[in-house]
């Protein structure tokens, strides 16, 4: 008799698991669901991507239009990183980001997008053999870094200054394993260069002059893809 109660009660259990009812749902929004979503983000991050070969991020403007020679540039160093046997990795939107996947998914090579999700809502461009999406900005830059082993920068924003910066700060502490940050156009560069030179540095030893060769400017796709390729062949980083 005990027994049969104990079964009889194990099954409700199961019944009561799979049955759906109208329950409050808040705790979706409390910090310790959070918790859980974003380790289900990166899980799913290092799934997709543990097998992939040396990737560069390209990072620019979403704003770019495909008429724009930003948008070409960006194409042709995708094509040119694929031939020498590196992937490309970006987030996944319009503009620079669109140009370097379609650059590396025309020329044959891994093309990786990782998406964030934003309240005027970002498209993922089609020319992906990867494509991710993201909730947390924190999340999709840790993946950036984790599997890359180089950075090409083009002209952008607020979101591009911060990759950006991230890669400087990580590189300069020690964190990552230094990787060629290349900034792709001088005249588009050089005044945030001379800042972080003469202001930065100089005037205010904020920097060390050390820290200024944690970056180059570069002016056509040839002297960035020769660039991020020396330095990772110098630095063993393949």
């Amino acid at each position: 008799m005990h027994s049969t109660n104990k079964k009889r009660h194990r099954r409700h259990e199961d019944r009561d698991l799979f049955q759906r009812k109208v329950v409050d749902s808040s705790f979706i929004h409390t910090d310790a669901w959070r918790v859980l979503r974003i380790q289900s983000e990166f899980v799913n991050g290092f799934d997709a991507l543990a097998g992939v070969g040396p990737c560069i991020s390209i990072f620019g403007s979403s704003r770019t239009k495909p008429e724009n020679y930003y948008y070409k540039a960006a194409q042709q160093t995708a094509a040119l990183l694929v031939k020498k046997g590196l992937g490309v990795i970006t987030g996944g939107g319009p503009g620079i980001m669109e140009a370097a996947n379609k650059g590396a998914f025309e020329a044959g090579g891994l093309s990786i997008g990782c998406n964030i999700e934003l309240p005027n809502e970002q498209e993922s461009n089609p020319y992906q053999n990867i494509s991710l999406n993201f909730h947390y900005f924190f999340v999709r830059k840790m993946i950036f870094v984790k599997y890359s082993v180089g950075y090409i920068i083009f002209p952008g924003g607020f979101g591009t200054l911060d990759e950006l910066f991230e890669a400087l700060t990580l590189a300069q502490t020690g964190k990552i394993e230094h990787f060629p940050i290349a900034l792709y156009d001088n005249a588009y560069w050089k005044d945030l260069c001379m800042w972080l030179s003469g202001c930065v540095c100089d005037k205010h030893a904020a920097i060390s002059p050390e820290d200024k060769k944690l970056y180059k400017i570069v002016d056509t796709p040839e002297q960035a893809v020769d660039y991020v390729v020396s330095v990772i062949k110098r630095n063993n980083l393949v």
